[in-house]
Parts: structure tokens; C-alpha cells; sequence
């Protein structure tokens, strides 16, 4: 449970009332709309080079998809331990 803290540590903060739940899954939200619109700037900056532009595009995907399961585990983990599933 502590990696889980030290690793999520929005999720287990503030958890005393509906509007904090509200505000933290907001926040993930828009963690993961900014990280998106930079990856995609970042695939756009150096889509346009033929051979390290697909290198970078492949990790550039990989990041992406990381950060995606962030937020939504970010989230999930939020939810139950609102719930006092995770405590």
C-alpha cells in the first residue's frame, strides 16, 4: 500500500468530501490532456525526419500509453479509496 502512495499520492489525499474527489479526478484529467497535447507536439516536431522520426514516433506511443494507464489507474485508485476500499 505504501508503493501505492508513493507512486499515486493525489488518490489518498483529501478524501473527506465529494468535491475533493471531484477536484483530484479533474486534476488527473488534466494531467493527462496536457501530457497528451505535448506528446502529440513532440510527434508532430519530429514526425517529418525519416528514420529517427519513426524511432521517436514509436516512443513517443510507448510514453503516451504510460501516461494514459497513469490517470486512469490515478483515478481508479482515487475513486476506492473514497470508498475506503484502499485505505
Amino acid at each position: 500500500m505504501d508503493t501505492l502512495k508513493k507512486f499515486f499520492p493525489l488518490s489518498f489525499k483529501r478524501l473527506d468530501s465529494i468535491g475533493n474527489l471531484i477536484v483530484g479526478i479533474l486534476i488527473y484529467l488534466l494531467v493527462g490532456i496536457v501530457a497528451g497535447v505535448l506528446i502529440g507536439l513532440a510527434g508532430l516536431i519530429t514526425g517529418w525526419i525519416p528514420v529517427v522520426g519513426a524511432i521517436v514516433g514509436w516512443l513517443i506511443r510507448i510514453a503516451g500509453a504510460i501516461v494514459d494507464l497513469y490517470v486512469v489507474a490515478g483515478i481508479v485508485i482515487q475513486i476506492l479509496a473514497y470508498c475506503k476500499v484502499l485505505k
